[in-house]
Parts: C-alpha cells; structure tokens; sequence
C-alpha cells in the first residue's frame, strides 16, 4: 500500500500567501493540506480539531503570535512538529522558536523544494533549518557560551515587542520609536497595546519599571 499522505495545517495571516501555498503544498504528491488558520488563537482550535502530522507556522500574527501558539501545540500535542515559516530571520525569534519546540525553521523566500523537504523531515521527526539559518545555528554552538546572547526576557513576547519594549523603557515615545525602527506610528502602538496585554500591566508607567527591572532599556 503506499504510504499514508503527510497532513499539513498552515498558519498564515496573509490570506494570499496562505491560500497560495496551500494550492502549491496540495499540488504536490504525498501531501494533504487538511486546514489553514489566520493567527495562533485559530491554529490552536484548528488543531484540536484536526488530524494533522505537521503545522507550518507564521510568527508574525495577531491575538496569538506564533511563537506562543507554538509552544501551546508543543505542550499539548508533542506528536505534533511545528515547522516555522517567517519573515524573520533574527537570532532571537530564530532561538525562540527553537525554545518553544520547533522541529524547524525557514525564511519566507524558500522554494518549493525547501519547503517541501522540511515538511517530510519535521514529520520523520527530524530538526530542519534553512541554509542560512543552520549555518548561523553552527556558529552559535560552535562559538560557546562567551558568545551566546543575552537571557532572553519576557518569552512570551514576540522579538518585534521586545524591541519595543526596550526602547520604551529607554525613555522613547510611539513616535520616536517608530522613526527608530522605520514603522507606522500606528503599528508601534499596536505592538504596545499587546505588550501591556501580555505583561498584564495597566499602563507605560508599569510597563517600564517591569522592562528595567528585566534589564532593558539601559543604554
């Protein structure tokens, strides 16, 4: 008989790009794209809801980003391999999805083939990374602990909030922290809404006093 169809859940809250690559993942052979869902809150209930052996996973996303939903689906369904498929390439998001039980990690920009080729050895169990990724993995245990970064702070929040928060306990305001990282005034106080909700602070006040005790902000 020939082997079962590897099931697929894609997390994605771009529509196009989601519905894009369901049509490429369900053109290939061996592979069944059983759900989508548009931010991590959906993925979990996807998931409960549906037979799958791996999810490709955003990280960007609203109400639950996908580090977080990762580390949920990590906990409640180990058999289950996370494969994450960002924009991001940073060291920290990089490690975070590690931490939170990612069997792999790819960049937005992978062919066909990458793709497919991480969604077969996520689901035979195996840890997969991009080229560039692997290799910045390498040199990150190959250059010991004198090298390794910082304790991250603050996993719950997504690498992008806790730039922010950083520079928000440096004293910055919405305005100049969206000059300083080249965004919209308006997604920079969307990503402070979510830090406050995440941090489960009341106000910015807060929200520095918990970041400089943390250690950020300091220059």
């Amino acid at each position: 008989m020939p082997d079962e169809p590897i099931r697929v859940i894609l997390v994605d809250d771009h529509p196009v790009y989601r519905d894009g690559l369901a049509m490429l993942l369900e053109s290939l052979d061996g592979v069944d794209v059983v759900a989508t869902a548009a931010d991590g809150e959906e993925a979990l209930a996807v998931v409960e809801s549906s037979e799958a052996d791996v999810v490709v996973m955003d990280v960007q996303m609203p109400k639950l980003d996908g580090i977080a939903a990762t580390r949920e689906i990590a906990a409640r369904h180990p058999h289950l391999a996370v494969v994450v498929l960002t924009m991001s390439e940073d060291d920290e998001t990089v490690f975070a999805a590690m931490r939170a039980g990612a069997r792999g990690y790819l960049v937005k920009g992978a062919s066909q083939h990458e793709i497919r080729s991480a969604i077969d050895a996520a689901a035979r169990g195996e840890l997969v990374f991009g080229a560039a990724i692997a290799r910045r993995v390498m040199e990150f245990f190959a250059a010991g602990p004198a090298s390794a970064p910082a304790a991250e702070v603050f996993p719950q929040l997504t690498a992008r909030e806790r730039e922010i928060l950083d520079l928000l306990a440096a004293g910055r305001s919405n305005p100049q922290i969206a000059q300083a990282l080249f965004l919209s005034p308006k997604t920079v106080r969307n990503n402070v809404s979510n830090i406050f909700a995440k941090l489960q602070v009341a106000d910015r006040a807060e929200a520095i006093v918990r970041a400089r005790g943390a250690g950020l902000g300091r220059p």
